[in-house]
């Protein structure tokens, strides 16, 4: 049997860390996607091989399409897409400034779009795999301080609805997360410090929903 191949595009120290950990230990070839080289590689050493680490901007779709196209070249079709990339600026629609929307779109919509085409023909063609995209709160509703991060998660969780009513005809699985938690790691143990350890999700957990969502 040949090994399935599963990318993870935006691995940080959280939910894309704990992806790569629970699918290298299922067997799956795991190709790493995020901005730096370093911490990919570092990665990288301490997961089972195989493992690829691939330095991209998810905002350039030409460094996409190179990405996945080299990846099909060498190891053949995907068979899990992990959308986890996610930018967040934050404050009042009148306070933010325009441009930061539009950097919060390129990576939570748009990134999601151009990477989800990569890779769907292909599936649809072999009639299995899946793309699953890690969300959270606020792509179900706007709070006065997330005018520029809100909007773009939103966009992103309509955009996976509307694949999964495209993909699932085609024995194609789509699936959203909206995860209505802290995540355990310094960004939200810094947001909540006075809170107890049970107060935090933590990323595994996370990752083994995903698990579940991509083996159903």
């Amino acid at each position: 049997m040949s090994t399935k191949t599963c990318v993870v595009a935006g691995v940080g120290p959280g939910i894309g860390k704990a992806c790569c950990e629970l699918y290298a230990s299922k067997g799956y070839r795991v190709v790493m996607m995020a901005r730096r080289q370093a911490y990919l590689d570092e990665l990288a050493a301490i997961l089972p091989s195989p493992t690829v680490a691939i330095a991209i901007d998810l905002t350039r779709p030409d460094q996409i399409d190179s990405a996945f196209a080299d990846i099909r070249q060498r190891f053949g079709d995907i068979d899990v897409l992990i959308y986890n990339a996610a930018r967040g600026t934050f404050g009042n629609f009148l306070e933010i400034e325009p441009v930061e929307l539009e950097k919060n779109f390129a990576i939570n919509t748009m990134g999601l779009l151009h990477c989800a085409r990569a890779v769907a023909s292909a599936m649809i063609a072999r009639g299995r795999g899946s793309i699953i995209v890690t969300g959270n709160t606020a792509a179900t509703r706007g709070g006065a301080q997330f005018a520029a991060f809100a909007p773009a998660k939103g966009a992103a969780r309509l955009l996976s609805q509307s694949m999964a009513k495209a993909l699932g005809p085609q024995h194609v699985h789509g699936a959203y997360l909206v995860i209505d938690a802290a995540v355990d790691g310094p960004f939200a143990r810094n947001l909540s410090p006075q809170q107890d350890d049970d107060f935090f999700i933590q990323p595994s957990a996370i990752a083994e929903a995903i698990w579940f969502l991509d083996q159903q």
